[in-house]
């Protein structure tokens, strides 16, 4: 019977299609293999032939990573691009578990939060809102530059803080703004957005942190002046 190749498979098998339905944990390693070669030959598709080199390494990747270019170019359909890759990927693996878990900056207070952001606003000539995206136990995820341009005040849309809080699976949020002209105290534009920000958070059992507003040298806190 003639080879069917993973492009005629169902969706629901393909490998890539099933990573990004499902996570890469859900597939074999011969599927993940088989994404990073990206085709097999005439006779048996990607899959199939990681397969086949895996079944010869007794299906162990540490037995994988040992194999060299010209042992893995023995397989029909495995030109030295596609073993350099394989190769390429174990080696990256064998590192990754050597290297340290990155520590996550800790934000969990008004004096953290502006000793991270004051070198990043401290020389700027017109505002700029971030957003600081935080886990539980109130430790970076992200830190994200939503607006700037203005001089006495810039725009902040809610609905794209909310939607970077969502992509990034954050429950935490701090946000963070400049005052060009020295004076950290907040304008009334500035409390009607952390009233704002502070609304959609409570719908969105998300739980708002802080706004801090930086000048060079000081900064005033939401949350220390009892405002959120």
């Amino acid at each position: 019977m003639p080879k069917l190749s993973i492009n005629n498979w169902s969706e629901a098998d393909r490998p890539r299609e099933k990573l990004e339905r499902l996570g890469a944990a859900a597939l074999s390693d011969a599927e993940l293999l088989a994404i990073l070669i990206g085709s097999g030959s005439a006779k048996e598709s990607a899959v199939d032939l990681m397969r086949r080199v895996l079944g010869d390494c007794n299906n162990n990747l540490n037995t994988l990573g040992k194999m060299t270019i010209a042992d893995l170019e023995r397989y029909h359909g495995m030109g030295p691009a596609k073993a350099i890759t394989i190769l390429a990927a174990c080696e990256l693996g064998k590192r990754r578990t050597s290297s340290d878990v990155e520590q996550r900056r800790d934000l969990g207070s008004s004096m953290a939060i502006y000793e991270y952001m004051h070198p990043i606003l401290q020389d700027l000539d017109l505002e700029e809102f971030h957003i600081l995206l935080l886990n539980q136990s109130f430790k970076l995820i992200k830190e994200v530059c939503i607006s700037h341009g203005g001089i006495t005040e810039t725009a902040v849309d809610v609905r794209v803080i909310m939607k970077h809080l969502i992509l990034n699976n954050a429950t935490v949020l701090a946000v963070c703004h400049n005052h060009p002209s020295g004076n950290p105290n907040p304008s009334t534009f500035d409390d009607r957005l952390t009233q704002s920000i502070k609304k959609a958070c409570e719908t969105m059992r998300i739980y708002f942190l802080d706004h801090v507003i930086i000048a060079d040298g000081s900064y005033y806190s939401y949350r220390d002046e009892g405002k959120i």
